[in-house]
């Protein structure tokens, strides 16, 4: 097993057009593309730019009844519409680590962040971030790249 570097990130919250859902784990992939897809139509028929990589923050880890938010950063602020909702990247203290291959694969990768920060001292808040660095319909899975950040609480 190779070893996974884990380290302590502050992230700067980001305006963001995202959709957020309870599904399954099993119906995510459907979800997130479907979702993403109707956030890009969104966003070029206003002619606005995305600033940065599609995103999910999770919420909770019930595989039934997962609770995600999706969606893609942008420049300035911009109302949603419907389904889609004007919101903004997770900030704040968080632990990160790159995740290179399936999205199948990921668990181990969180398994190192939570024992990070038990190691060192902090606290999860519970609250989980990644950021999809390059495209599943255009990059082979064991190339994908997943920025995971696990929110860490900064109360004691």
């Amino acid at each position: 097993m190779m070893s996974i570097k884990c380290e302590l990130a502050e992230l700067v919250p980001q305006p963001s057009l995202s959709i957020r859902v309870i599904t399954s784990a099993q119906d995510l992939p459907d979800v997130f593309a479907k979702g993403l897809s109707e956030i890009m139509q969104y966003l070029q028929e206003f002619k606005q730019q995305n600033a940065g990589h599609p995103y999910a923050t999770y919420y909770n880890f019930d595989a039934r009844n997962l609770d995600v938010e999706f969606g893609i950063p942008i420049l300035r602020r911009f109302s949603g519409r419907d389904n889609i909702q004007a919101s903004q990247t997770p900030g704040g203290k968080a632990i990160t680590c790159l995740h290179v291959g399936p999205y199948s694969e990921i668990e181990p990768y969180y398994r190192a962040l939570v024992e990070w920060i038990k190691d060192n001292g902090y606290k999860a808040s519970g609250i989980a971030y990644e950021v999809y660095l390059n495209d599943p319909k255009s990059t082979q899975s064991e190339k994908l790249q997943t920025q995971i950040y696990e929110m860490i609480s900064t109360s004691s």
